[in-house]
């Protein structure tokens, strides 16, 4: 088992929009990336991803040695995995896939190397059900891009040993991310119920009609959104209470906590809801291709935490 702050090489399995952000945040922290997507188009595909992503990336600060040229892209697993102290898999979203996927990797991967899935939704005891060694496999739940947000939710299934999650918990921190060691397993982890319960709500007033693609982001982004970057949804209402704080915004305004405000329960996807959310981003995004939208997120993403950083900093001098 190497130590966290020694790696020097990790494998990233799957190559798409994530797994293309893990490699993307592993190269500019200075790593040699060894990577495998058995996907028509992978290595293309990755090499787009971090192309696009490495502008961000040198705005923020590169780490010694940081090069989009330390990133190999290998043939078979087996020779992704040889020589890495971590492997990230960010396969496709599908439990059979994930199953088998995390059983091969266990097969070829070094013992005593950690290996950490990216899924967004399922839990390590469902996946961890085929792998040998199914000790050392932990969740290590990203939110996307990898490379600019940096929190990562960790935790293991039944029979993750604690070691590796104490280990992955570690290397995350190592590479400058936020960490939430999660004491026990829950469907979704904390972050992507959050945002579900969000964007529920908002699928549900586009198929009612209620309020426009457009109505919903600029309700976010002009509103709760701007207060989210600096105090959580739990903070913002302690705020609310005013001098009392949350138990005060609790007394009064706990009743309408039964008001019929929201619909939890996901919406029918239709034709015509799917048709109208695609409409509807198409014109919110006025024709712009989606590197450019990419790129003007990242601009943006990089001044918040900027502005918070020294905001922070302003107040602990």
């Amino acid at each position: 088992m190497p130590d966290p702050t020694e790696v020097r090489t990790v494998a990233c399995v799957g190559a798409g929009v994530i797994g293309g952000g893990w490699a993307a945040h592993f190269l500019a922290r200075g790593y040699q990336v060894r990577a495998w997507d058995p996907g028509d188009g992978a290595e293309g595909r990755l090499a787009r991803i971090v192309e696009g992503a490495w502008p961000a990336l040198t705005e923020l600060g590169l780490a010694d040695g940081a090069s989009p040229d330390n990133l190999t892209v290998l043939p078979s697993l087996a020779e992704a995995v040889d020589g890495a102290g971590f492997v990230q898999e960010s396969a496709p979203e599908d439990l059979a896939v994930k199953r088998s996927l995390l059983a091969d990797i266990d097969a070829v991967t070094p013992p005593g190397v950690v290996i950490a899935s990216s899924t967004s939704g399922y839990g390590m005891t469902e996946m961890q059900t085929e792998a040998a060694t199914p000790g050392r496999l932990v969740v290590g739940h990203p939110f996307n891009p990898p490379y600019l947000i940096p929190l990562v939710e960790v935790v293991g299934g039944e029979r993750t040993e604690r070691w590796a999650v104490d280990w992955a918990s570690a290397f995350y921190r190592h590479l400058g991310k936020s960490v939430i060691t999660m004491d026990r397993e829950l469907p979704g982890f904390i972050a992507n119920r959050l945002q579900e319960a969000l964007w529920r709500e908002a699928l549900h007033m586009v198929a009612n009609g209620e309020a426009t693609v457009e109505q919903i982001d600029t309700a976010i982004t002009d509103g709760p959104g701007l207060r989210w970057p600096v105090h959580g949804p739990c903070l913002t209402f302690h705020l609310a209470g005013g001098e009392g704080g949350m138990a005060h915004m609790l007394d009064h305004f706990g009743p309408s906590l039964k008001a019929p405000w929201t619909r939890l329960d996901a919406p029918e996807l239709t034709e015509r809801l799917r048709d109208d959310m695609v409409s509807g981003c198409e014109s919110a995004s006025d024709g712009r291709p989606i590197a450019e939208l990419v790129a003007e997120r990242d601009r943006a993403i990089i001044a918040v935490q900027r502005a918070v950083a020294a905001s922070r900093s302003a107040h602990d001098e």
